[in-house]
């Protein structure tokens, strides 16, 4: 399903030739301009409803890599930025201006070399994340609160702040040691992911080349689902590979997520998830949530001559997140240059809208959220960043969905499934 977008009246020379025509038949001509301007003013109502709902129910985000831009030179959550002066889609005028009232700020870890040495440069990169994450929080405490617990978050919003859970994407940092997870729970960790784009200690990627290696989770990796129940850590499946999110839903003593995929039904890839596991997920309680990446949303053929270039472009000016000021601004332009060059297909609202409804029909709106992948890959035509998020709420409004529903797809669920986890973890420590 795609979405037809917004009608909109744009004058033109030829416009007034093909006039001619129309001034021959008036009163179709009235006709149709008064169509033109009750569409017009459904859309523009219809956003309205949409923007006002956000105010209203409690809006999070599963899956916000923003954490990444956090030690970027001369950048602060607190000033309002655009993807197209550096890249980046979350900050605190846009989460006001989108009605997000916040979300799980990811601690993200790409994966590297499964050696000693590297396991441990990982976990001090992590913990660094972590860190910054809550400094952020503290520099900035009269509008954002470090959010621990479920009920937390109605709590934070109702005194004006906005809500930051924190979670893993990649264990990788914990090495060979699953114990190290308490020490980012205690730091605040809420939710993690065993696996990132190829295989590690503790899982199969559903995106590693070489193919499965545990088929499924490793020794190790059924130890991590066991703690993490434990702790009373939400279990994110997103990442990994079929079998390890059937082993994951199989030994965990609670709901999992999908904390950013997508229908595999709408569009086929190995990182979104088919019916019958959604289905599976669903029943157990669990949630998908659905991302924003259009790789994962429609088919975006490779393009290796824009790849070459981009490439050679990170060669010439470093990685873009080290640029401020002047070379910033060279880099992104250079970089618009290519973009203008060498366009890639993108998706569009409408795409992230189908894979929403599909996921809702399959098994409704109790086991159904978002998480958009901001700062790591999300975004798409219509919802370049978070302060787009209404958009997605005035498609579902369109298909038929409600207040109520929006409410549980934007953070009811989530929150459902954390007490869930948060509830077990307190039953096995009283055991």
């Amino acid at each position: 399903m795609r979405m037809t977008p917004p009608l909109q009246i744009r004058y033109s020379p030829g416009a007034v030739e093909r006039g001619k025509t129309m001034n021959r038949t008036p009163w179709l001509w009235s006709i149709a301009f008064a169509a033109v301007l009750m569409l017009a003013a459904t859309n523009m109502a219809s956003a309205a409803d949409a923007r006002a709902i956000h105010e209203r129910i409690l809006t999070l985000d599963t899956h916000m890599d923003t954490p990444i831009n956090f030690g970027r030179p001369g950048w602060d959550i607190m000033d309002e930025h655009s993807v197209q002066t550096d890249l980046s889609q979350v900050d605190y005028p846009r989460m006001v201006k989108g009605g997000l009232d916040g979300g799980f700020f990811a601690i993200f870890t790409p994966q590297g070399p499964r050696t000693a040495a590297a396991f441990a440069s990982a976990r001090e990169a992590a913990l660094k994340r972590a860190n910054d994450i809550r400094a952020m929080v503290a520099r900035h405490h009269d509008v954002f609160e470090l959010a621990t617990h479920a009920d937390d978050a109605e709590r934070i919003v109702k005194s004006g702040k906005r809500v930051v859970f924190m979670s893993i994407e990649n264990s990788y940092p914990l090495g060979m040691d699953v114990a190290a997870l308490k020490t980012f729970y205690d730091l605040g960790v809420r939710m993690a992911g065993p696996v990132h784009f190829t295989n590690n200690e503790f899982a199969d990627s559903a995106t590693d080349p070489k193919g499965p290696e545990w088929h499924g989770l490793s020794p190790l990796g059924k130890q991590l689902i066991a703690e993490a129940n434990r702790l009373g850590i939400i279990l994110d499946a997103s990442h990994a590979s079929d079998d390890s999110f059937d082993q994951m839903l199989a030994l965990s003593s609670t709901p999992i997520i999908l904390s950013h995929s997508s229908a595999r039904a709408v569009f086929s890839h190995p990182r979104n998830i088919d019916d019958a596991r959604m289905k599976k997920l669903g029943a157990a309680g669990g949630v998908i949530q659905i991302n924003s990446y259009s790789d994962y949303l429609i088919n975006t053929p490779a393009n290796p001559e824009r790849e070459n270039v981009i490439r050679a472009l990170n060669r010439k000016f470093g990685p873009f997140r080290s640029l401020a000021g002047e070379k910033l601004k060279a880099y992104m332009a250079e970089r618009h240059a290519i973009e203008a060059q060498h366009p890639i297909p993108r998706a569009s609202i409408g795409d992230v809208v189908a894979h929403v409804v599909h996921a809702l029909r399959l098994v409704g709106p109790d086991h159904v959220g978002i998480g958009l992948d901001w700062d790591g890959g999300g975004g798409v035509i219509g919802m370049e960043d978070v302060a787009a998020i209404p958009e997605i709420s005035k498609g579902l409004l369109a298909a038929g969905y409600s207040e109520q529903d929006l409410a549980k797809i934007w953070g009811g669920n989530i929150l459902r499934v954390m007490r869930m986890v948060e509830a077990k973890a307190k039953d096995q420590a009283r055991q």
